[in-house]
């Protein structure tokens, strides 16, 4: 009796010192647990306040660019204005006074360009350019914007063609659609060297109405085509003219062929120009 009382007696000590073992192990591990937990709880705090500072930032970053771009259309269309008056007396002024003249419309176009590509791109991020669709003759619509380019590429020695047959009604924007067109026009006038010619083509198909403007510029590479319509982006060819560029034109136009419920295809190789085309779906009522 008296050794199963001392073993049972030992048993129960050993167990109890094992669970009290245990006891102050799951203490411990409680302890370091709160310790990590306050500790990750800190450092989502400073992470959620630094997201909340950069964002702020970036907000203030994007306020200060749209007030500054819509400030600088002013005086860019004010100087617009003043060549283009400036040309119905030019037979008043030097041949060097035409050719300065010539340089301060292609400075003021090209940097209206960068203004309104910035206001568009600050628009479409905020999603606050809404559509209001209309019945649209593309033909129409078109040429009013290559007689725009025309003096350009004239001072360029480019040829701009455009050649409209019959009317081509669609359903669409016309803001977005004369952006897109721009943008597209500018570009590839932008990229062109001396004596070529940029092509402008619309057609009627089953469904939807493409336009494509072609170019004989250097071409694009694949690796700058698999970036092609990303925002700011800088590819490898350079403007011929020395004109200026923010990375945002093609990104524009995919973005608002996109809202239009089309879509814009790049084809090109280099050495062998660009042609991009945009479909749009041809639902006129």
């Amino acid at each position: 009796m008296m050794l199963a009382a001392v073993i049972i007696g030992g048993a129960f000590s050993l167990g109890l010192a094992v669970l009290l073992k245990i006891y102050i192990k799951s203490l411990r591990q409680t302890k370091a647990m709160k310790i990590q937990s306050w500790q990750i709880q800190s450092h989502l705090l400073e992470l959620t306040q630094q997201n909340n500072a950069l964002l702020k930032s970036n907000q203030e970053k994007m306020q200060l660019i749209s007030l500054v771009s819509h400030d600088l259309k002013g005086p860019f269309n004010r100087i617009f204005a003043l060549v283009q008056l400036f040309n119905l007396h030019q037979e008043n002024l030097t041949s060097e006074q035409k050719e300065y003249l010539g340089k301060i419309h292609n400075v003021a176009t090209d940097g209206l360009s960068m203004v309104r590509n910035l206001l568009d791109s600050r628009r479409l991020e905020d999603k606050g350019m809404e559509l209001h669709p209309a019945d649209i003759d593309l033909s129409t619509l078109v040429s009013s914007l290559v007689k725009n380019y025309r003096s350009i590429a004239e001072k360029k020695n480019i040829r701009l063609e455009w050649n409209p047959t019959v009317p081509l009604m669609l359903f669409a924007d016309k803001l977005y659609l004369s952006r897109v067109i721009e943008n597209l026009l500018s570009n590839a006038l932008k990229f062109s060297p001396e004596n070529k010619t940029v092509t402008v083509l619309a057609s009627s198909l089953p469904g939807k109405i493409e336009l494509t403007v072609q170019d004989e510029g250097p071409g694009i590479s694949a690796e700058d085509q698999a970036k092609l319509f990303q925002r700011f982006q800088r590819l490898s060819a350079r403007p011929t003219g020395g004109e200026s560029s923010t990375g945002l034109g093609l990104f524009i136009v995919k973005s608002m062929v996109e809202k239009m419920g089309g879509e814009v295809l790049c084809k090109s190789e280099l050495g062998n120009g660009a042609t991009f085309t945009i479909s749009l779906p041809n639902n006129s009522p």
